[in-house]
């Protein structure tokens, strides 16, 4: 008989102190390589300087979505006007064609009674007047009057069905300026909140830092505009050298210092950059249109330069975009509601590219 097999159980053997000491050497070099791969793939934290940056390019798209906004706002509100007019037009045109073939009607009717209804009649009451007309030179019953009257009818029913067919066209028109709207609106939002977003990145001492820096400039920009109020023996520094009513423009923007930007809004206690320009020069008689865009060409071309600039010019900015516009104030300043989160204040006149200045 075959002997059985017994099972041994021996202590595993222990690695030598020499084994341990190069394993655990191995290991602490994994993890400082991996902790050095780490720290090399993690991003390095944002200046606020860059941050700055970053938001202030955030802004100028903003300021480019807020203008397409003001633009299909303008358009909204003007084709809104136009299809009431069409629609009030056409209302009173169906009365008017209703009671012609009401008159026709009893006409109709009359005749009817005693005996019959005159060809003519009947032509005028068909679903096409028109038949009339081609036939009309064939039938010994027509009058001139009768004649006359369907011409009348034919003529309204056709201006009727023309009104009806453009005010159709211009509802479709509206709600493609509606969608354009919205889009827009949508774009604002997007650009403001990532801008937020990055803002959020710093930290509370970095933001105060970067909201003084910009108080501060702001300051010296009202300073600069109030030396030469002074030099000028008081009044609107803005004025000197103004017309009429650039001056009254101009006296009406400061009215509205430290009055919040909003985009899409003309004032007047809140504004976008365009909508300020607006509403100032509104308050002197003067109309302009409502986007940047559109106030670069509603003046006289004057150039690029500041030195060329005289108080009440719109200086639009931007060359790219002319997405931004300000107004020109004297002493190298304008006056402007710059972005959401600021208020209309004086600034540089060079704080931006200048795209051109136009005066009104």
């Amino acid at each position: 008989m075959e002997p059985a097999f017994v099972a041994t159980h021996r202590r595993p053997k222990q690695p030598s102190r020499a084994r341990i000491s190069v394993l655990t050497a191995a290991a602490a070099t994994a993890v400082a390589i991996s902790a050095q791969a780490g720290a090399a793939s993690a991003a390095p934290k944002p200046t606020k300087e860059s941050v700055k940056a970053q938001v202030d390019k955030l802004n100028e798209q903003a300021e480019v979505a807020t203008e397409k906004y003001d633009g299909a706002k303008e358009k909204q509100h003007e084709l809104q006007k136009q299809v009431n007019d069409l629609q009030d037009q056409v209302a009173r045109q169906q009365a008017e064609v209703s009671t012609m073939q009401g008159t026709l009607g009893q006409l109709a009717s009359s005749q009817y009674r005693s005996g019959g209804i005159d060809p003519t009649v009947q032509l005028m009451l068909s679903s096409d007047p028109s038949q009339f007309l081609d036939k009309a030179s064939s039938l010994d019953q027509v009058s001139a009057q009768q004649a006359d009257t369907l011409r009348q009818l034919q003529e309204k029913q056709r201006k009727l069905d023309q009104d009806k067919a453009e005010a159709q066209q211009k509802l479709a028109e509206l709600d493609s300026t509606a969608k354009e709207l919205k889009d827009a609106k949508s774009e604002v939002q997007q650009k403001l909140s990532k801008a937020q977003s990055l803002l959020n990145t710093l930290t509370a001492q970095e933001r105060a830092a970067l909201q003084a820096a910009e108080t501060a400039a702001a300051q010296r920009a009202s300073r600069a505009a109030q030396r030469t109020n002074l030099s000028t023996g008081g009044g609107s520094a803005s004025t000197v050298g103004a017309s009429s009513y650039a001056a009254a423009a101009i006296r009406a923007a400061e009215t509205r210092l430290g009055s919040p930007y909003v985009y899409g809004s003309t004032g007047p206690s809140t504004f976008d950059c365009s909508g300020l320009m607006l509403w100032a020069y509104n308050q002197a008689g003067v109309s302009l249109p409502r986007t940047s865009q559109a106030q670069a060409g509603a003046g006289t071309y004057v150039g690029t330069s500041i030195a060329d600039a005289k108080p009440g010019d719109l200086i639009i900015y931007y060359p790219g975009s002319m997405s931004h516009v300000g107004m020109y104030v004297g002493n190298g300043q304008i006056i402007h509601a710059p972005h959401t989160g600021a208020v209309v204040r004086y600034e540089s006149a060079t704080v931006m590219p200048i795209a051109k200045i136009v005066r009104i």
